[in-house]
């Protein structure tokens, strides 16, 4: 089977934009939520998200230097940020200048729910103003694969281009389903990921009314808390993460930077209810099984999870359960990283599969901050409680856990 590695990553979230700039804050716990200033919030419960922050500052989001502008207003705000993280990794990985048989490298980048403010605006166009004023760049704005195309059409990439969705799990399983074209002989490289920005009025007031979001809405920095017993829900947040997955001899030849090896993945369903976790997480701890089967491995061989960890009463027991199942009563080193960013929904787990590979390259585990009253269910378990820590870390479980049910995980692993 071949060895798939990364060799390049980009990130666009609410701690930074910038892998380096996002990981130095990560490490350092700072929070990117804030009160919400896209828009008037404040007749909605939660009035919180973690947004990345706009400007011209190193770290700060800043399009023009990626999308022309005039291109801009023919994309939504999600395909921009993908655009913005595919670029910084394309960048890292050393392939904007070519080098690369194009016909063999390809683009798996999803969005849990792709560009809903478009959606939103159109809607408003036709109720208000009639069919006449539908822009007719309305479908390729919306529409959930556009990323994937405008980063083929960009770099030329003719190998297979897909889009996923699958709500939460949509970051995990594009870079699980751009593994598995590497490891069949399909395509040499993929530029995998997710994108997501679901910070609109409508998102905000359908999580709202599902009382899924967090309404700590004097205190935003403190809002989101994995495993905390005074968590109240999760908090929204927006931004993409892309990984340059490579064949591993393929790397080698050209003399590319190799981060770590993308080793196994493993996906499953609840079968169980369309927004609550299985109360057994079961559907979880089988992910992370099977991913540490494909990677090779025994449990006892992953040193650090980044968990799903969203700060919900029942995701994160169930979680809880589903690690304490495989990993035994004392579990594995795990972090929620989303107690910084926020939970951005399809662009999650490549975000934190970043992190992951981050916590290999410099052997340190990011905190889970806000934890400050574990609940019970946390029993001996190490979620590196607001500080980062450093240790060996060879090998590092990601995992991502979506409605309807669907879990994905992903093992990365140190190249020797």
């Amino acid at each position: 089977m071949k060895k798939v590695v990364v060799t390049g990553m980009g990130i666009v979230c609410p701690v930074g934009t910038g892998v380096e700039y996002a990981w130095k804050n990560i490490l350092a716990g700072v929070s990117g939520v804030r009160k919400i200033d896209k828009f008037d919030a404040s007749g909605f419960a939660s009035q919180i998200a973690g947004v990345p922050v706009r400007g011209e500052k190193p770290g700060e989001f800043n399009p023009d230097t990626v999308v022309d502008p005039r291109e801009q207003r023919k994309m939504d705000l999600d395909i921009i940020y993908g655009m913005v993280a595919s670029d910084e990794a394309m960048r890292d990985a050393g392939l904007v200048d070519g080098g690369y048989d194009a016909d063999r490298f390809g683009v798996s980048i999803g969005s849990g729910i792709g560009g809903v403010q478009t959606i939103t605006d159109t809607d408003a166009d036709l109720i208000q103003s009639g069919p006449r004023f539908v822009s007719p760049f309305f479908v390729p704005k919306a529409i959930v694969n556009m990323t994937a195309g405008y980063v083929s059409i960009k770099y030329g990439l003719r190998g297979p281009n897909l889009a996923t969705a699958t709500a939460c799990a949509t970051g995990s399983h594009s870079i699980a389903l751009a593994l598995d074209l590497i490891r069949s002989g399909r395509a040499d490289i993929m530029i995998a990921g997710g994108t997501e920005a679901a910070v609109t009025p409508l998102a905000v007031a359908g999580f709202s009314a599902m009382r899924a979001l967090s309404t700590r809405n004097d205190d935003a920095a403190h809002a989101s808390r994995p495993w905390d017993a005074a968590r109240d829900g999760f908090v929204l947040g927006e931004g993409a993460g892309i990984l340059v997955l490579e064949e591993y001899e393929h790397a080698v030849r050209r003399g590319a930077k190799i981060y770590a090896e993308v080793a196994g993945a493993g996906m499953t369903a609840d079968a169980h209810h369309i927004t609550a976790p299985a109360p057994n997480g079961v559907g979880g701890m089988r992910a992370m099984k099977l991913a540490i089967d494909d990677a090779g491995l025994k449990p006892e061989d992953i040193d650090y999870v980044n968990a799903h960890g969203t700060s919900t009463g029942l995701g994160d027991v169930g979680e809880l359960i589903a690690v304490r199942e495989l990993f035994g009563d004392n579990g594995a080193c795990m972090s929620s990283t989303k107690s910084m960013t926020g939970h951005l929904l399809g662009a999650a787990g490549a975000i934190e599969a970043i992190f992951s590979v981050l916590a290999i390259r410099d052997n340190i585990v990011p905190p889970t901050i806000n934890l400050e009253n574990p609940i019970e269910e946390v029993g001996n378990f190490n979620l590196v409680p607001n500080v980062a820590q450093k240790r060996r870390v060879d090998a590092a479980l990601s995992n991502s856990f979506g409605f309807g049910g669907t879990n994905a995980s992903v093992v990365f692993k140190r190249v020797k």
